[in-house]
């Protein structure tokens, strides 16, 4: 990655001697790695076993998870939140999981649209839970650094699974996250 990188300055028109790119082609590299490491991922070893019984079947929700993402159009970022949540059925998801899970799929290129629906249906698989909602509200670089041009626009998804489905059920996930 790093040749192509350099491939890319070069093209650009840029000179990889000027003192401030010499060493950039790996840097860029080591930071595309980074952000999109959730294809080392697996769910196994992001959930890693923590699943625990539990009796409630009230819903669970876990908001405003940060997420930064690679759009896979432009390999521009987009930035923002998911809420998350989930009816459980005997068995629960640590926390922190749920988070995980958000970044091992934000962290590939991504389009906000299938983002949801994998963060969505793999707590629904992995839990399986009654229902399970997601909600994503981001910025995207590409819109506001080119093409359009639109600061202040903001991207929502939703993913409704299972019981989530019911207008009542919606409507008090929807209450709670705002």
């Amino acid at each position: 990655m790093k040749e192509l990188f350099a491939q890319i300055i070069e093209s650009m028109g840029e000179d990889l001697n000027r003192p401030g790119l010499l060493d950039t082609p790996e840097r860029a590299a080591k930071a595309y790695t980074y952000l999109t490491r959730g294809y080392s991922q697996t769910i196994d070893e992001v959930v890693n076993d923590a699943l625990f019984p539990c009796e409630s079947n009230d819903m669970i929700i876990v908001k405003d998870i940060e997420l930064y993402s690679m759009c896979e159009h432009h390999l521009l970022p987009f930035i923002g939140k998911a809420h998350v949540g989930y009816i459980p059925q005997s068995k629960v998801l640590g926390l922190s999981k749920v988070a995980r899970i958000v970044d091992m799929f934000s962290r590939r290129l991504q389009i906000q649209e299938q983002l949801c629906s994998q963060i969505a249906n793999t707590i629904m698989q992995v839990t399986g839970a009654s229902g399970v909602a997601v909600i994503i509200e981001a910025k995207h670089l590409c819109m506001m650094m080119r093409g359009v041009e639109k600061q202040n626009s903001l991207m929502q998804t939703s993913c409704m699974l299972g019981q989530f489905r019911q207008e009542a059920t919606r409507a008090e996930f929807l209450s709670l996250i705002k």
